[in-house]
């Protein structure tokens, strides 16, 4: 018997994610990675809920947690340095700002494609140009940048909020929520002074920055601002990274604590990468013999402290359902029907995010320092740890282990 061809587009999370899970159920996988060679960059990701007990039928928890950053929970930072309120790291699948298990988005990439790489062809440096999903036929035809054109079973989007898979396939029917902030993320080098928390500075003007320890020996650095550009009118600046620093000495001057340092280690970072933050809305997430999966279906944004866990989750559901199905599009359906209130969940940010941590006076800011010093007390620190918790539990995760080859 023929085994079915998958193409899946992003060699991130959900990409090799579903590779792994398609090549247990017997199918043959291709991964195309406009990159030239694996990101291994970026920032923390946390593995909660659903998405962690998912690595644990991949057989990758312990690899995952020998991998984290060490990460011990979540000061805030007050106007004079000072801090003003600190959370532990959670101690269950889902608790916490700071998650049990957090570990680079780079590191947990280079984790999965590990788990790949003896049954999954990567092809760096391409991407897929077109796609021709005639209906009636019974495969897809699909046109690369440099290689050749192919045909396969299935063709999956995993290459991202900004995917140019799905826009090929989907235009602009799925929808980009804004949601009114920017941020850039670069590695600084680390200092004596620096330790394993994960701090947060609030400064007047819709302004923070973040510090947060890896397990290099390095500092993941993040400038965030409020703004009222959406993504498209930001797209071009963010991607001018000169363009960018001159911005970010502009709106960061006058910030205080632990801003020039930043500054300056942006000034010479080679990692720098600047996005506008949103969601990703649509309608549907498979048409004719093409899905997405992951962000390019549903990001929920890093705000929501669920991408990476709703990028595997919805691999491996994605993954089961084409197993359990002879007919992709009864599989394609109940991988909607098991993901969607999931995803709808996630999607639910905390009430006033992501302004309420991006004060724009200096009232603002104070008034927020009191309430995370509230948060972290005894009192109403429950109270504050479900605002921290986001929903990665509640999902009714099917078993697939039968179907197996």
């Amino acid at each position: 018997m023929t085994r079915r061809r998958v193409l899946i587009s992003g060699a991130s999370i959900a990409g090799p994610a579903l590779a792994y899970w398609l090549h247990r159920y017997g199918y043959e996988t291709t991964v195309v990675e406009r990159a030239p060679a694996l990101r291994t960059g970026g920032q923390n990701v946390d593995v909660r809920g659903a998405g962690r007990e998912v690595t644990r039928r991949m057989g990758i928890e312990d690899d995952i947690r020998r991998a984290t950053t060490g990460e011990v929970g979540t000061r805030f930072i007050g106007p004079s340095g000072r801090v003003i309120a600190e959370f532990p790291a959670g101690t269950t699948d889902s608790g916490g700002a700071t998650a049990e298990l957090e570990v680079l988005r780079g590191d947990l990439a280079a984790l999965l494609v590990a788990q790949t790489t003896a049954d999954t062809e990567y092809r760096y440096g391409d991407r897929i140009t077109a796609i021709h999903d005639d209906e009636g036929a019974d495969a897809v035809r699909v046109e690369f940048e440099h290689a050749p054109s192919e045909h396969f079973d299935l063709v999956v989007a995993a290459d991202g909020i900004g995917s140019s898979t799905r826009r090929l396939v989907f235009g602009t029917e799925p929808t980009i929520r804004s949601l009114g902030l920017e941020t850039t993320y670069a590695t600084i080098p680390r200092t004596a002074a620096d330790d394993d928390w994960w701090r947060w500075y609030s400064a007047p003007g819709g302004r923070s920055v973040t510090l947060r320890p890896d397990a290099h020996g390095t500092i993941r650095a993040a400038m965030s601002f409020l703004t009222d550009r959406t993504r498209e009118q930001a797209g071009a600046e963010l991607r001018d990274v000169d363009a960018q620093r001159a911005r970010l000495r502009e709106r960061f001057a006058d910030a205080g604590w632990e801003a020039q340092r930043v500054l300056d280690g942006f000034d010479v970072a080679d990692d720098l990468y600047s996005e506008s933050i949103g969601q990703v809305r649509a309608p549907r997430w498979t048409s004719g013999r093409v899905a997405l999966v992951g962000d390019a279906a549903y990001c929920a944004s890093p705000i929501s402290g669920m991408g990476t866990s709703l990028a595997i989750t919805g691999a491996y559901v994605l993954a089961g359902e084409l197993a359990a199905h002879v007919d992709h599009r009864d599989a394609f359906r109940g991988y909607e029907r098991i993901m969607r209130p999931y995803v709808d969940q996630a999607q639910q940010l905390p009430p006033g995010a992501p302004r309420v941590a991006n004060p724009k006076s200096r009232a603002g800011v104070a008034l927020f320092g009191l309430a995370v010093r509230a948060g972290s007390s005894p009192l109403v620190g429950k109270v504050a740890g479900r605002l921290f918790t986001p929903p990665a539990d509640r999902i009714d995760l099917p078993d697939y282990a039968h179907l197996e080859r």
